[in-house]
């Protein structure tokens, strides 16, 4: 049986602060330093999509991008907002939309896979190169923990209650939770 988070507003306000401020270190930070034969090299996850398209690659760069970084700061921007503007009873109307967008960015953000990948390419340079984690790296891990716990965490429920609808059907309805408001659900 599912139970309401203690504190459905302020605790995942919190995580999805550090969360933003975690998402910024591991885009500024470098990955990981490569060192091959004296050279040495290190990027950062943008660095990777530039170097990408620089390399004729448009779409798959664009989508790491996209998914990397774009998504991540636009859920992590759209909660944010949410999240404030629910602090007080009663929300104001535009953050069930924004309910709905941020539900959708986080669909779209995607850093694990982009995690998987990075660990998948270690395992495959090892033997060529030697291989120093970067700051950014860690960073996407804790990025990575602190989405988990967002999603455990964050109620939409919560919000919905408390937003002010200003049709009476959504304020007669506000009681029955989101399975009541077919138009206004977090799907679409």
């Amino acid at each position: 049986m599912a139970t309401t988070p203690v504190d459905p507003i302020e605790r995942p306000l919190a995580l999805t602060l550090a969360a933003a401020i975690t998402l910024i270190v591991a885009n500024a930070m470098p990955l990981m330093t490569l060192s091959v034969v004296g050279r040495f090299a290190e990027t950062t996850i943008l660095g990777g999509a530039e170097v990408m398209w620089k390399q004729g690659q448009p779409i798959t760069a664009t989508l790491v991008a996209f998914c990397t970084a774009v998504a991540p700061t636009t859920y992590l921007a759209l909660m944010c907002t949410l999240l404030v503007a629910a602090r007080r009873a009663p929300a104001p109307a535009w953050v069930g939309p924004m309910l709905r967008l941020a539900e959708h960015a986080k669909a779209w953000s995607l850093p694990e896979v982009m995690l998987l990948g990075i660990l998948v390419a270690l395992v495959k340079i090892a033997d060529l190169a030697t291989v120093e984690p970067g700051i950014g790296l860690f960073a996407t891990g804790a990025l990575l923990v602190l989405l988990a716990s967002l999603s455990v965490q964050f109620d939409p429920e919560t919000i919905w209650h408390r937003i002010a609808w200003v049709d009476p059907v959504a304020s007669h309805h506000r009681g029955q939770g989101i399975a009541a408001l077919p138009d206004r659900d977090l799907n679409g």
